[in-house]
Protein backbone atom coordinates (compact mmCIF):
# COMPACT_ATOMS: atom_id res chain seq x y z
CA UNK A 1 0.00 0.00 0.00
CA UNK A 2 1.12 3.83 -0.52
CA UNK A 3 2.15 5.58 2.42
CA UNK A 4 0.02 7.41 4.41
CA UNK A 5 1.41 10.64 5.01
CA UNK A 6 1.03 12.42 8.74
CA UNK A 7 4.77 13.77 8.83
CA UNK A 8 3.87 17.65 8.60
CA UNK A 9 0.52 20.35 8.36
CA UNK A 10 2.14 21.69 4.82
CA UNK A 11 2.49 18.15 2.54
CA UNK A 12 -0.29 19.36 0.42
CA UNK A 13 -1.21 22.17 -2.15
CA UNK A 14 -3.25 24.87 -1.83
CA UNK A 15 -7.21 25.45 -0.90
CA UNK A 16 -9.10 24.81 -4.74
CA UNK A 17 -10.32 28.61 -4.27
CA UNK A 18 -7.00 30.10 -3.87
CA UNK A 19 -5.28 28.35 -7.41
CA UNK A 20 -8.58 29.53 -8.98
CA UNK A 21 -8.26 33.01 -8.44
CA UNK A 22 -4.48 32.73 -9.42
CA UNK A 23 -5.53 31.16 -12.32
CA UNK A 24 -8.26 33.87 -12.94
CA UNK A 25 -5.84 36.58 -12.75
CA UNK A 26 -2.86 34.89 -13.94
CA UNK A 27 -2.52 37.75 -16.96
CA UNK A 28 -3.37 40.58 -15.11
CA UNK A 29 -1.06 43.33 -14.21
CA UNK A 30 -0.06 44.86 -11.38
CA UNK A 31 2.11 46.72 -8.93
CA UNK A 32 4.67 44.30 -7.54
CA UNK A 33 6.10 44.20 -4.21
CA UNK A 34 2.77 44.02 -2.60
CA UNK A 35 1.12 47.39 -3.49
CA UNK A 36 -0.88 45.74 -5.71
CA UNK A 37 -4.91 45.81 -5.15
CA UNK A 38 -5.46 42.26 -3.77
CA UNK A 39 -2.79 42.63 -1.51
CA UNK A 40 -4.80 45.96 -0.19
CA UNK A 41 -7.95 43.93 0.17
CA UNK A 42 -5.86 41.58 2.33
CA UNK A 43 -4.74 43.77 4.38
CA UNK A 44 -8.14 45.26 4.95
CA UNK A 45 -9.58 42.13 5.34
CA UNK A 46 -7.01 41.06 8.30
CA UNK A 47 -7.05 44.32 9.81
CA UNK A 48 -11.03 44.12 10.33
CA UNK A 49 -10.47 39.73 11.82
CA UNK A 50 -7.92 41.19 14.00
CA UNK A 51 -9.82 44.93 15.53
CA UNK A 52 -7.22 46.39 14.82
CA UNK A 53 -7.56 49.07 11.87
CA UNK A 54 -4.25 51.04 12.31
CA UNK A 55 -1.88 47.55 12.05
CA UNK A 56 0.47 47.61 9.79
CA UNK A 57 -0.12 43.88 7.65
CA UNK A 58 2.97 42.69 5.31
CA UNK A 59 3.07 39.89 3.32
CA UNK A 60 6.08 37.56 3.62
CA UNK A 61 7.16 34.21 2.16
CA UNK A 62 7.83 31.44 4.23
CA UNK A 63 7.87 31.33 8.53
CA UNK A 64 11.77 31.40 9.30
CA UNK A 65 12.17 34.47 6.73
CA UNK A 66 9.21 36.15 8.71
CA UNK A 67 10.94 35.28 12.33
CA UNK A 68 14.12 36.30 10.82
CA UNK A 69 12.87 39.43 9.73
CA UNK A 70 10.71 40.11 12.12
CA UNK A 71 13.35 39.57 14.99
CA UNK A 72 15.98 41.34 13.57
CA UNK A 73 13.62 44.81 12.34
CA UNK A 74 12.54 44.96 16.19
CA UNK A 75 15.74 44.32 17.98
CA UNK A 76 18.72 46.88 18.49
CA UNK A 77 22.71 45.48 17.59
CA UNK A 78 23.35 44.33 21.14
CA UNK A 79 20.01 42.57 21.98
CA UNK A 80 18.32 39.17 22.29
CA UNK A 81 15.41 37.23 22.01
CA UNK A 82 13.85 35.22 24.84
CA UNK A 83 12.08 32.07 24.03
CA UNK A 84 11.51 28.99 25.11
CA UNK A 85 14.00 25.85 25.16
CA UNK A 86 11.79 23.83 23.34
CA UNK A 87 10.52 27.36 20.61
CA UNK A 88 11.20 27.10 17.15
CA UNK A 89 13.82 29.84 16.87
CA UNK A 90 15.22 28.44 19.56
CA UNK A 91 15.83 24.50 18.04
CA UNK A 92 14.64 24.10 14.35
CA UNK A 93 15.52 27.10 12.19
CA UNK A 94 19.07 26.53 11.68
CA UNK A 95 20.76 29.44 13.65
CA UNK A 96 18.92 31.75 11.40
CA UNK A 97 17.80 34.32 14.67
CA UNK A 98 22.10 34.30 15.12
CA UNK A 99 22.97 34.36 11.62
CA UNK A 100 21.48 37.93 11.67
CA UNK A 101 23.14 38.72 14.96
CA UNK A 102 20.97 38.24 17.47
CA UNK A 103 21.38 35.40 19.97
CA UNK A 104 18.16 33.90 21.30
CA UNK A 105 18.16 33.64 25.32
CA UNK A 106 16.50 30.60 26.06
CA UNK A 107 14.21 30.01 29.56
CA UNK A 108 12.67 26.88 30.45
CA UNK A 109 9.38 25.73 29.34
CA UNK A 110 6.39 24.12 30.41
CA UNK A 111 4.92 21.74 27.47
CA UNK A 112 6.56 24.31 25.16
CA UNK A 113 5.02 27.64 26.76
CA UNK A 114 6.79 30.03 29.03
CA UNK A 115 5.05 31.42 32.08
CA UNK A 116 5.41 35.26 33.09
CA UNK A 117 6.99 33.61 35.69
CA UNK A 118 10.16 32.20 34.56
CA UNK A 119 9.90 35.86 32.24
CA UNK A 120 10.01 38.29 35.25
CA UNK A 121 12.39 35.84 37.21
CA UNK A 122 14.74 36.23 34.16
CA UNK A 123 14.65 39.72 33.54
CA UNK A 124 14.72 40.64 36.95
CA UNK A 125 18.13 38.87 37.33
CA UNK A 126 19.55 40.22 34.24
CA UNK A 127 18.53 44.23 35.17
CA UNK A 128 19.85 43.23 39.12
CA UNK A 129 23.12 41.84 37.36
CA UNK A 130 26.20 44.67 37.96
CA UNK A 131 27.95 43.08 34.75
CA UNK A 132 25.15 42.80 32.53
CA UNK A 133 26.24 45.93 30.34
CA UNK A 134 28.69 42.99 29.27
CA UNK A 135 25.95 40.49 28.24
CA UNK A 136 23.10 40.53 25.95
CA UNK A 137 20.15 42.76 26.61
CA UNK A 138 16.79 40.94 26.63
CA UNK A 139 14.95 42.94 23.89
CA UNK A 140 12.01 41.06 23.20
CA UNK A 141 10.30 37.92 23.62
CA UNK A 142 9.09 35.13 21.49
CA UNK A 143 6.17 32.49 21.39
CA UNK A 144 4.14 30.44 19.27
CA UNK A 145 0.98 29.37 18.93
CA UNK A 146 -0.03 26.55 19.06
CA UNK A 147 3.30 25.77 20.29
CA UNK A 148 5.74 23.09 19.21
CA UNK A 149 3.78 20.99 21.53
CA UNK A 150 0.82 21.87 20.10
CA UNK A 151 -0.37 23.37 23.27
CA UNK A 152 -2.08 26.41 23.70
CA UNK A 153 -1.89 29.56 25.13
CA UNK A 154 -4.91 30.40 27.70
CA UNK A 155 -6.33 34.02 27.41
CA UNK A 156 -5.42 34.57 31.07
CA UNK A 157 -1.29 33.04 30.19
CA UNK A 158 -1.10 35.71 27.73
CA UNK A 159 -2.14 38.45 29.16
CA UNK A 160 0.01 37.66 32.39
CA UNK A 161 2.81 37.33 29.74
CA UNK A 162 1.93 40.69 27.91
CA UNK A 163 1.74 42.59 30.77
CA UNK A 164 5.15 41.69 32.11
CA UNK A 165 6.52 43.09 28.60
CA UNK A 166 4.84 46.18 28.37
CA UNK A 167 6.17 46.76 32.33
CA UNK A 168 9.70 46.03 31.22
CA UNK A 169 9.42 48.49 27.61
CA UNK A 170 9.86 44.90 25.02
CA UNK A 171 7.96 43.63 22.62
CA UNK A 172 5.88 40.26 22.29
CA UNK A 173 5.81 38.51 19.39
CA UNK A 174 4.24 35.50 18.54
CA UNK A 175 4.94 33.20 15.82
CA UNK A 176 1.27 31.76 14.17
CA UNK A 177 2.82 28.99 11.67
CA UNK A 178 -0.20 27.34 12.97
CA UNK A 179 -2.81 30.03 14.13
CA UNK A 180 -5.69 28.88 12.45
CA UNK A 181 -5.54 25.23 14.07
CA UNK A 182 -4.95 27.24 17.28
CA UNK A 183 -7.81 29.66 16.98
CA UNK A 184 -9.89 26.24 15.32
CA UNK A 185 -9.21 24.17 18.52
CA UNK A 186 -11.62 23.46 20.86
CA UNK A 187 -12.28 25.44 24.20
CA UNK A 188 -9.93 27.65 23.45
CA UNK A 189 -10.31 30.96 24.61
CA UNK A 190 -7.98 33.16 22.78
CA UNK A 191 -8.73 34.90 19.47
CA UNK A 192 -7.62 36.63 16.86
CA UNK A 193 -8.68 40.37 18.32
CA UNK A 194 -7.25 39.27 21.69
CA UNK A 195 -3.90 38.21 20.13
CA UNK A 196 -4.29 41.44 18.31
CA UNK A 197 -4.39 43.10 21.51
CA UNK A 198 -2.15 41.72 23.80
CA UNK A 199 0.77 41.18 21.14
CA UNK A 200 2.93 43.88 19.52
CA UNK A 201 3.60 41.98 16.33
CA UNK A 202 2.46 38.50 15.35
CA UNK A 203 1.84 36.18 12.00
CA UNK A 204 -0.81 34.51 10.38
CA UNK A 205 0.32 31.41 9.44
CA UNK A 206 -0.72 30.46 5.31
CA UNK A 207 1.75 28.06 3.95
CA UNK A 208 0.12 25.24 6.63
CA UNK A 209 -3.18 26.51 6.52
CA UNK A 210 -4.40 26.58 3.21
CA UNK A 211 -1.81 28.83 1.14
CA UNK A 212 0.87 27.86 -1.19
CA UNK A 213 3.08 29.46 0.85
CA UNK A 214 3.09 32.78 2.58
CA UNK A 215 3.04 34.47 6.34
CA UNK A 216 0.58 37.66 7.44
CA UNK A 217 2.79 40.14 9.93
CA UNK A 218 0.81 42.25 11.60
CA UNK A 219 2.70 44.51 13.23
CA UNK A 220 -0.37 46.52 16.15
CA UNK A 221 1.87 49.75 16.03
CA UNK A 222 3.61 50.37 12.97
CA UNK A 223 5.51 52.71 14.20
CA UNK A 224 7.29 49.33 16.03
CA UNK A 225 9.03 48.82 12.84
CA UNK A 226 9.89 51.96 10.72
CA UNK A 227 10.69 51.57 7.24
CA UNK A 228 9.61 47.67 7.67
CA UNK A 229 9.07 47.15 4.29
CA UNK A 230 12.71 48.56 3.31
CA UNK A 231 14.11 45.56 6.47
CA UNK A 232 12.13 42.92 4.52
CA UNK A 233 13.96 44.22 1.43
CA UNK A 234 17.26 44.16 3.33
CA UNK A 235 16.30 39.93 4.48
CA UNK A 236 15.68 39.02 0.67
CA UNK A 237 12.07 38.32 1.43
CA UNK A 238 9.90 40.59 -0.53
CA UNK A 239 8.51 39.00 -3.25
CA UNK A 240 8.82 41.17 -6.33
CA UNK A 241 5.28 39.32 -7.33
CA UNK A 242 3.59 40.18 -4.25
CA UNK A 243 0.16 40.00 -5.94
CA UNK A 244 0.41 36.08 -5.81
CA UNK A 245 0.71 36.69 -1.58
CA UNK A 246 -2.26 39.25 -1.52
CA UNK A 247 -4.63 36.74 -3.53
CA UNK A 248 -3.87 33.97 -1.22
CA UNK A 249 -4.29 36.05 1.96
CA UNK A 250 -7.19 37.80 0.23
CA UNK A 251 -8.63 34.44 -0.30
CA UNK A 252 -8.14 33.24 2.70
CA UNK A 253 -9.68 35.51 4.77
CA UNK A 254 -12.89 35.91 2.49
CA UNK A 255 -15.99 34.42 3.27
CA UNK A 256 -14.67 32.75 6.32
CA UNK A 257 -12.54 30.45 5.14
CA UNK A 258 -9.53 30.51 7.06
CA UNK A 259 -11.09 29.57 10.32
CA UNK A 260 -13.13 26.89 8.73
CA UNK A 261 -10.72 25.07 6.75
CA UNK A 262 -8.33 25.23 10.70
CA UNK A 263 -11.33 23.45 11.70
CA UNK A 264 -10.89 20.36 9.73
CA UNK A 265 -7.95 19.40 11.20
CA UNK A 266 -8.76 19.54 14.25
CA UNK A 267 -11.60 16.89 13.72
CA UNK A 268 -9.65 14.78 12.29
CA UNK A 269 -6.26 14.87 15.11
CA UNK A 270 -9.63 14.49 17.27
CA UNK A 271 -10.69 10.97 15.70
CA UNK A 272 -7.09 9.89 15.87
CA UNK A 273 -6.53 10.91 19.30
CA UNK A 274 -9.28 9.66 20.52
CA UNK A 275 -9.11 6.14 18.68
CA UNK A 276 -6.26 5.39 19.72
CA UNK A 277 -6.84 6.36 23.39
CA UNK A 278 -9.19 3.60 22.60
CA UNK A 279 -6.43 1.29 21.48
CA UNK A 280 -4.64 1.90 24.89
CA UNK A 281 -1.52 4.12 23.20
CA UNK A 282 -0.36 6.43 25.92
CA UNK A 283 0.50 10.34 24.61
CA UNK A 284 3.57 12.38 25.66
CA UNK A 285 1.26 15.31 26.69
CA UNK A 286 -2.42 16.81 26.27
CA UNK A 287 -2.38 18.55 22.95
CA UNK A 288 -5.46 20.19 21.46
CA UNK A 289 -4.68 20.79 18.21
CA UNK A 290 -3.78 19.65 14.49
CA UNK A 291 -0.31 18.25 16.29
CA UNK A 292 -0.65 14.78 18.36
CA UNK A 293 2.35 13.06 19.87
CA UNK A 294 2.21 9.49 20.90
CA UNK A 295 4.58 7.23 22.57
CA UNK A 296 5.51 4.31 20.78
CA UNK A 297 7.13 1.09 21.04
CA UNK A 298 10.08 1.16 19.30
CA UNK A 299 9.90 -2.57 17.65
CA UNK A 300 5.92 -1.04 16.66
CA UNK A 301 7.65 1.83 15.08
CA UNK A 302 9.57 0.15 13.02
CA UNK A 303 6.61 -1.74 11.88
CA UNK A 304 4.48 1.58 11.57
CA UNK A 305 6.95 3.13 9.64
CA UNK A 306 6.58 0.77 6.31
CA UNK A 307 3.21 1.88 6.17
CA UNK A 308 2.53 5.64 8.06
CA UNK A 309 4.99 8.43 7.15
CA UNK A 310 5.65 10.59 10.56
CA UNK A 311 7.73 12.85 12.82
CA UNK A 312 10.42 11.31 15.22
CA UNK A 313 9.71 14.14 18.14
CA UNK A 314 12.31 13.08 20.91
CA UNK A 315 13.56 9.32 22.41
CA UNK A 316 11.34 8.38 25.62
CA UNK A 317 13.30 5.62 26.80
CA UNK A 318 15.64 2.66 25.95
CA UNK A 319 12.23 1.51 24.20
CA UNK A 320 9.62 3.95 23.46
CA UNK A 321 10.25 6.80 21.15
CA UNK A 322 7.53 9.48 20.75
CA UNK A 323 6.61 10.43 17.31
CA UNK A 324 4.53 13.25 16.04
CA UNK A 325 0.97 12.39 13.77
CA UNK A 326 0.08 16.10 12.43
CA UNK A 327 -3.30 16.62 10.31
CA UNK A 328 -4.04 20.08 7.87
CA UNK A 329 -6.77 21.69 6.49
CA UNK A 330 -6.34 18.78 3.91
CA UNK A 331 -6.45 16.10 5.91
CA UNK A 332 -9.08 13.27 4.78
CA UNK A 333 -11.37 11.44 7.07
CA UNK A 334 -10.99 7.86 4.76
CA UNK A 335 -7.24 8.51 4.99
CA UNK A 336 -7.50 8.92 9.21
CA UNK A 337 -9.39 5.80 8.96
CA UNK A 338 -6.91 3.90 7.28
CA UNK A 339 -4.09 5.14 9.42
CA UNK A 340 -6.07 3.88 12.50
CA UNK A 341 -5.93 0.10 11.19
CA UNK A 342 -1.94 0.48 11.02
CA UNK A 343 -2.01 1.06 15.07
Amino acid sequence: MAILHFESDYLEGAHPLILQRLIQTNFEKTQGYGLDEYSDAARAKIRSACGCPDAGVWFLEGGTQTNATVIDGLLRSYEGVIAAQTGHISVHEAGAIEAAGHKVLSIPHHNGKITAQDLTTYLDLFNADSSKDHEVFPGMVYISHPTEYGTLYTNDELTKLSRVCRSHTIPLYLDGARLGYGLAADNTDLTLETIAQLCDVFYIGGTKVGALFGEAVVVTKPELIPHFFTIIKQHGALAAKGRILGIQFDTLFSNNLYFEISRNAIETAMIIKNNLKKKGYTFYLDSPTNQQFIIMENAKLRQLEKTVGFSIWEKYDDSHTVIRLATSWATKKEDVEELLKQF
